[in-house]
């Protein structure tokens, strides 16, 4: 799915049902890193940012109190979208 869009629909509150790869994809595009990985959890950094981020594939899909944390640093780091995929 396009970066833009699945932003888009997060902030419109689609938090449930969402791919884990699809939302890695937006995290690389927000300029996060993955910093390891320990069993389900992945852990992703951002340069510029001293929070981590954490989020677990279950059945294929991100946990939706992790996507309403990601949209927290978001907002609170200012953080832009790359443009592109």
């Amino acid at each position: 799915m396009d970066r833009a869009i699945l932003l888009r629909r997060l902030y419109q509150g689609a938090v449930r049902n969402v791919s884990f790869n699809d939302v890695v994809e937006l995290l690389h595009g927000l300029g996060f890193v993955l910093a390891r990985v320990n069993g389900s959890h992945h852990i992703f950094r951002h340069p510029e940012i001293l929070e981590m981020l954490n989020l677990q594939e279950v059945r294929g899909e991100v946990k939706p109190y992790q996507i309403r944390q990601l949209l927290r640093l978001v907002d609170r780091y200012q953080l832009i979208l790359e443009v592109g995929r």
